[in-house]
């Protein structure tokens, strides 16, 4: 199996906030001591630094997803942290390599975020190798329904590979692999995704109704209840039995096609498709962010809207917030077929979204 499922030091939870809040906690920063972490974020992560008692700087991303590396130099003169906090968006790679050397003359911990880069690689090399601690979302990447994992590279520590985990209620997982049958159904019969997103919708609220218990994966809001939960063993057995190279290049293939078709008729804060790299989704700018996801789903195309926040987290920059306004997500991931690519491609381009500049 791929790393990071080879890995000898790793620990499943429920959801990846939940590896880091313990590895955080484990880490046992002082008062004065801080973490240096991106200014685009999710906020669930920095949320679960925070929570467990770390200090966060936070330095600069630009508008195609890269380090400002720049001002991160600067600023690690100015602030040496203890820890160095590093998200690779979408599957490409930080110049992390840079990063690392950085962090070893200057004993830094170094803990890589690829929560989105599940199966990328830097040339040969597995993202999540090169820190001395990794966290990973499993579920935005394999269908699974739910697992994030820890992997503990140097620096182990024990007490973080026997914590005793609370198992993750089992209708919660039932709901979720619901909602995954369902899509493997849309794959395999070329559902272009109406009826299914009213299918999806009506059994979620079936199961609200009757009081099940539910822990959400995707919200992205901080719950310190679910950082103690553990990966089902659904979870578990399907990773086993995947085929890895098939979905990254599938992915690969997706992402290239798509843009194909419609790479020259909209605007994207990057275009390359590095050797190694497993993409997350096919990231497009778009001025009016929500209201082109909602054009786009009423047609059956599972639009997202990345990262959006409605309030300005503090201490961002502008490249930062430019992002949350305006990165749209098109799904390109194994389950979706060639015709749907081209079913995506012209929804897309019939509605001629208006880039944000």
């Amino acid at each position: 199996m791929p790393y990071p499922f080879d890995a000898t030091s790793r620990t499943a939870f429920h959801v990846a906030r939940g590896g880091i809040f313990h590895l955080f906690r484990a880490l046992a920063f002082r008062p004065k001591e801080t973490v240096f972490a991106p200014d685009y974020h999710s906020g669930s992560e920095v949320a679960a630094i925070h929570a467990a008692g770390a200090r966060t700087i936070l330095y600069p991303i630009a508008r195609n997803f890269e380090i400002d590396m720049d001002a991160f130099r600067c600023l690690f003169k100015r602030h040496t942290p203890r820890a160095v906090y590093v998200i690779h968006y979408l599957g490409w790679p930080q110049p992390i390599e840079e990063i690392a050397r950085l962090c070893i003359e200057n004993e830094c911990v170094l803990i890589e975020d690829c929560a989105l880069a599940l199966l990328s690689c830097l040339g040969k090399r597995p993202l999540g190798s090169f820190g001395d601690y990794s966290v990973f979302c499993l579920y935005k990447t394999l269908p699974v329904p739910n697992g994030g994992m820890l992997v503990q590279n140097r620096h182990r520590m024990y007490n973080l590979l026997n914590l005793r985990l609370d198992p993750c209620p089992p209708a919660a997982v039932a709901g979720r692999c619901a909602e995954l049958a369902l899509e493997a159904l849309r794959s395999r019969f070329d559902l272009t995704g109406k009826a299914l997103f009213s299918l999806k919708q009506s059994i979620g609220r079936r199961m609200r109704s009757a009081g099940v218990k539910h822990a959400p994966v995707g919200n992205l809001a901080w719950n310190i209840n679910l950082v103690n939960l553990a990966m089902s063993p659904v979870s578990d057995r399907v990773i086993k039995g995947l085929d890895y190279s098939s979905i990254r290049e599938k992915r690969r293939a997706n992402f290239e096609h798509l843009q194909q078709r419609i790479g020259d008729r909209v605007c994207m804060p990057r275009r390359d498709l590095p050797e190694g790299m497993c993409p997350l989704f096919f990231p497009v700018l778009v001025r009016d962010k929500r209201a082109t996801a909602q054009a786009l789903r009423r047609k059956g195309v599972e639009a997202v809207e990345f990262w959006s926040d409605r309030q300005k987290p503090a201490g961002i920059s502008p490249d930062a917030m430019f992002l949350r306004d305006h990165v749209l997500e098109l799904p390109i991931h194994q389950g979706v077929n060639s015709s749907q690519i081209e079913f995506i491609a012209d929804e897309v381009l019939r509605l001629n979204p208006e880039p944000p500049c």
